[in-house]
């Protein structure tokens, strides 16, 4: 695919995004190289936002973040989302999206909250807040998790800050507010996108099987 990224490698998290500015931002995203794009819940109209991306972006992976019950699961399903990303785990929302054939990430911060989630079949774990998770924790947890789990580190992470846990044997990232802030231009976004890719594409190679 575009820019060497393997989905869903960079998650782009458009927090605060309205159904009005979504597309744009997403056409300096997908031109950047990103074919996955989530929509926090707690963002204005998010479902109205998810409907237009989908629609927009059809091969690109399209959901909503902050995602807390199995109702709200339902509902981006409804609206054309296929990715459901949590920042807690809750096995409910890891079986109904499981059920619809949604991508799921649930968040999780400890090895115990890791595995209940792959019990349930989560192949995908989002590292919440990596702040508090460093790149020595995910080298440990990257010694007893099952091969085939992706890990997503979530949380401060910027272009600098890739390496460390690629190594350590991260699979990708979300990435936040030093991608998108709400308000911003679409042009000041694809200038932010395409660092992030360069950083990726360098990477890629030294620490991604």
């Amino acid at each position: 695919m575009d820019a060497g990224i393997d989905e869903p490698a960079l998650i782009a998290i458009l927090r605060g995004v309205t159904p009005q500015a979504c597309c744009e931002i997403g056409d300096a995203l997908y031109g950047a190289g990103f074919r996955t794009i989530e929509v926090p819940l707690n963002s204005p109209e998010p479902l109205r936002s998810i409907e237009r991306l989908a629609q927009r972006f059809g091969d690109c992976l399209v959901g909503a973040g902050t995602v807390l019950d199995a109702a709200q699961v339902r509902s981006i399903h409804a609206a054309g989302g296929r990715l459901i990303v949590a920042p807690n785990f809750d096995p409910a929302v890891v079986t109904a999206s499981l059920e619809l054939g949604m991508v799921v990430v649930p968040g999780v911060a400890t090895p115990t909250e890791a595995f209940a989630a792959i019990g349930l079949g989560a192949s995908r774990l989002k590292l919440f807040p990596a702040e508090a998770i460093a790149p020595p924790v995910v080298r440990a947890w990257r010694s007893v998790l099952p091969e085939g789990i992706a890990l997503f580190p979530v949380g401060g992470i910027t272009p600098d800050r890739m390496g460390a846990y690629l190594e350590a044997g991260a699979n990708g990232f979300g990435l936040g507010s030093a991608l998108y802030r709400a308000g911003d231009a679409a042009a000041a976004v694809g200038e932010r996108a395409l660092r992030f890719v360069a950083a990726w594409q360098a990477l890629h190679g030294r620490f991604v099987a």
